[in-house]
């Protein structure tokens, strides 16, 4: 079972961006010490929720203050990137971090990220398609260039090269396809199930047949080590899917819960209500509080045996040998740090085999 953590940079409030950002940091170094084989960074732009924009540039960082550790995006917003540059900067991190990068990539969301980017609505509509394709062959080519709706450009020279194929966060039956038609692993979120994750997954493995995947034939190593790198499955057919969910420890489930209960509406609240659609349509509403109540029921929070069972359960249900964990949940640095520590002395042993 592979382990890591997942930081969303997030914005409690009263919390400066700044400050966010530079503990984020050294909350992947201690991930380091704690024995997390990786750590993934998330992207948002003009909202609270996470205060990362560039979650690239911060992996770079990240990258240098360790030594071991692999260091991902979860995820890069490919509808506001022009792919060959997104290429380009992965290539640099993977080539200056002896392969520990990699890069994780999504759709991202009607926002108004797309009006002032300037990459419009239609990209994020009907361009995901073309854009993961180019940014896979600046990926995999000495040169490239594009005859399509949305990039036009003559034959290039990638410098640096590097062969390194993305992770695909997953949320619609749309981008499974088109990850699985590619043979490209999915990042799938922490709002959904252990059983929606399982559907995701048959659905992939439908989508792509005859390309073997999901039996080794277009899988990818995931994380230190691999990197997002060409080469052979993670082992037993796994094609390298990646879930995300909340990890927190207490001395008591009732515990953690709790702390989790009071400190996390605070963030999620005015964080998720950042979301400003492009178009005008009406903006995503969620109930609060019964999505804390989701997250704690249905993800490793609580005792340390508890948290050890719902990764089982998880990696029963679901196959997944590769699970990262949002470890900021309390909204306190210090909490957090200690969380990962806790996490990889008393929960990582337990489950390692599975």
């Amino acid at each position: 079972m592979r382990m890591g953590v997942f930081l969303i940079a997030a914005g409690f409030p009263g919390r400066d961006a700044g400050e966010v950002l530079r503990d984020t940091v050294e909350a992947i170094a201690v991930a380091e010490e704690a024995g997390f084989d990786d750590a993934w960074i998330a992207e948002h732009h003009f909202m609270s929720y996470g205060v990362c924009p560039s979650a690239a540039t911060l992996a770079g960082v990240a990258l240098g203050r360790t030594s071991r550790i692999g260091v991902g995006t979860a995820v890069s917003v490919l509808s506001t990137r022009h792919p060959v540059d997104l290429a380009e900067q992965a290539a640099i991190l993977d080539r200056v971090s002896g392969g520990r990068f990699t890069l994780g990539v999504g759709r991202g969301g009607p926002w108004v990220d797309l009006e002032v980017f300037g990459t419009g609505l239609e990209r994020f509509e009907r361009g995901f398609g073309e854009s993961l394709d180019l940014l896979c062959a600046a990926l995999d080519a000495g040169t490239v260039s594009a005859e399509g709706e949305f990039f036009r450009f003559r034959p290039v020279p990638v410098v640096p090269p590097a062969r390194l194929r993305p992770v695909v966060a997953c949320t619609s039956a749309p981008t499974v396809a088109l990850a699985a038609e590619r043979g490209l692993p999915m990042l799938l979120g922490m709002h959904v199930g252990d059983a929606e994750r399982a559907a995701m997954i048959r659905s992939y493995r439908t989508a792509g047949e005859g390309r073997d995947v999901g039996l080794g034939g277009e899988g990818r190593d995931v994380g230190p080590g691999g990197g997002g790198r060409d080469g052979g499955a993670g082992g037993d057919g796994d094609p390298g899917h990646v879930g995300a969910a909340v990890g927190y420890v207490a001395d008591t489930t009732e515990r953690a819960v709790r702390e989790l209960r009071e400190a996390m509406p605070r963030w999620l609240a005015p964080g998720l209500a950042g979301h400003v659609p492009v178009d005008g349509r009406p903006g995503p509403r969620r109930d609060i509080g019964a999505y804390v109540d989701f997250l704690c029921d249905t993800h490793p929070v609580g005792s340390p045996g508890r948290c050890a069972e719902r990764i089982a359960r998880t990696a029963g249900a679901t196959g997944l040998r590769h699970l990262i964990l949002m470890v900021e949940g309390a909204g306190d640095h210090a909490r957090t740090l200690d969380n990962i520590r806790r996490l990889g002395e008393q929960v990582l042993p337990l489950v390692r085999d599975l």
